[in-house]
């Protein structure tokens, strides 16, 4: 039985074609290929983005406000948005998709709320994960050891008795980025997480605005008043963002704000405390 039988997802609320267009993609066959091209597309073509939970907007995650939200208006969003958005899609177009979840930064306790997926192509199963900021710029099969460059930084799986880590190659070694389990996760269990990371004092994404985005060899990541430009080696440029230069480096990043919502994040810029995302 499919996960969308009993329609929790709402997938028939995604116009495909217009989520194609948004991402510059065409329609295509199931595949291996066409899910790293997919992927790709996605990660290039719709930023992560917290703003919505910065300023205390969010409209929630049901996938016909998603579809609104990034498909119809452009914007950006944070991982839930992203997830269901892509596995939607997927889904219309014949792809094999299960929901999932993860827990981020898992040697340090990190919270289990990431959303991610498992798709099957071509007889493989594979973790999708267009919600994860900058880091996955395609598709990873589920293997042990499985390696794959991503954009110019190796990332790796590797299997610890029932979970799945991710883990990024730095300078001092592989580093873990989250884990997840093959429990499939049901919309509810969505909600709740995205209630807790949108609202509660200790969620990462409500004391300082976020954007990421991630292209060939570059990554480019807004924490706070911080801009900082990453090129695969460790070659990073850090770049202190002003009250005035907040609406040309947030376009420069492809989010697309109302004045109104520029205003309040001005209002809020190098307000909120200096802690890590």
């Amino acid at each position: 039985m499919s996960e969308n039988e009993h329609g929790e997802w709402q997938i028939e609320t995604v116009d495909v074609d217009a989520y194609l267009a948004r991402i510059g993609h065409p329609r295509v066959e199931p595949s291996a290929e066409a899910l790293r091209s997919l992927h790709e597309a996605h990660v290039r073509a719709i930023p992560f983005e917290n703003i919505d939970v910065i300023l205390g907007q969010h409209p929630g995650i049901a996938l016909p406000v998603i579809n609104d939200k990034l498909v119809r208006r452009g914007r950006g969003g944070y991982c839930y948005e992203h997830a269901l958005l892509f596995a939607a899609a997927l889904e219309n177009l014949g792809f094999d998709v299960e929901r999932r979840m993860a827990r981020t930064r898992p040697r340090q306790f990190g919270f289990r709320t990431h959303a991610m997926l498992r798709v099957r192509a071509d007889g493989t199963d594979h973790l999708a994960d267009v919600g994860f900021g900058a880091n996955l710029f395609t598709p990873m099969p589920f293997e042990d050891g499985a390696l794959v460059d991503q954009a110019g930084w190796k990332h790796r799986l590797v299997r610890e008795g029932a979970l799945w880590t991710l883990e990024i190659e730095t300078a001092e070694g592989w580093e873990a980025l989250h884990s997840s389990d093959e429990m499939p996760q049901h919309f509810t269990d969505y909600e709740v997480a995205h209630h807790f990371i949108s609202t509660h004092p200790r969620s990462p994404f409500g004391r300082k605005l976020v954007v990421m985005r991630l292209d060939q060899g570059i990554s480019r990541r807004l924490v706070g008043d911080e801009l900082t430009v990453e090129r695969p080696g460790g070659r990073a440029e850090v770049t202190k963002v002003s009250v005035d230069q907040l609406e040309s480096v947030l376009r420069g990043l492809d989010v697309r704000v109302s004045d109104a919502e520029v205003d309040a994040l001005r209002a809020r810029h190098g307000s909120t405390q200096d802690k890590e995302i």
